[in-house]
């Protein structure tokens, strides 16, 4: 999908203020509010709650774009370092982001000796009504573009693909909640079914640059293998492990 729309929102005097970031820091705030609601009934200390998020906010931005950078523009680094701190210009890599914020969430959980998992599985309505907005704000951008068809509608839709993903866990998650899961389970099968989801349906889609084996079906506008379809199977197989650690009560 690409409709040329305009990436600014409004100005500020020289501060121009742009969907993308709009729709990053209401996902944020809304996975916050979800966040310190949650743990506040689980008895969590609310500075220790509000620490956290500073950190994994922080940190998975860092990592979000640092990921970015390095598998798309590393000339940046060097040529260019300034490109690398424009962030509201959208570029940010999900698995980076991913990374970046779960160390921290590490590191301060094991400070204060809370529990990590827990309090990463309150984390999950965020991540998933971030994939849905940020996705959103990928269309003001106009980048994350799907491949070109044969099709009457053109161009695959791979931004709305991707909210779709998000938005079925987000419904995914408040059905499993009903069921009372172990410590860390919702957080470890929201990443082993995102990834999978995402691994099927949003990167074959995806006009994404193709590694090794090197496959285009131009009437459907699919495409074969991206960086993110490689590395799939082995995360998957990292998330199922610990899913059953979870189903196994490691973590309670």
């Amino acid at each position: 999908m690409y409709l040329n729309l305009n990436p600014i929102a409004f100005s500020v005097g020289p501060i121009q203020v742009r969907w993308y970031g709009i729709f990053m820091a209401l996902s944020i705030l809304l996975g916050m509010i979800y966040f310190f609601r949650e743990g506040k009934k689980r008895g969590v200390d609310e500075d220790d709650l509000y620490n956290i998020v500073l950190l994994v906010v922080i940190f998975g931005v860092i990592g979000a774009r640092l990921m970015f950078v390095l598998a798309n523009y590393p000339g940046w680094f060097i040529n260019d370092p300034i490109q690398v701190l424009k962030i509201y210009e959208g570029g940010l890599a999900w698995h980076g982001g991913l990374l970046g914020g779960f160390l921290a969430g590490w590191w301060y959980t094991r400070r204060k000796n809370l529990n990590l998992f827990m309090l990463a599985d309150l984390v999950v309505p965020g991540l998933s009504i971030g994939n849905i907005l940020v996705r959103i704000g990928n269309i003001f951008n106009g980048e994350v573009l799907g491949r070109m068809t044969a099709f009457s509608f053109g161009r695959w839709p791979a931004q709305l693909v991707g909210s779709a993903i998000g938005l079925i866990l987000l419904i995914r998650y408040f059905y499993v909640q009903e069921k009372d899961p172990p410590n860390g389970y919702q957080f470890w099968s929201f990443l082993f079914y995102y990834q999978l989801l995402r691994g099927i349906f949003e990167e074959t889609v995806r006009e994404n640059p193709l590694f090794i084996v090197k496959y285009i079906n131009e009437t459907w506008g699919f495409g074969f293998l991206t960086l993110t379809q490689w590395v799939t199977v082995p995360l998957l197989i990292l998330f199922y492990y610990f899913m059953v650690r979870c189903k196994k009560g490691y973590y309670d």
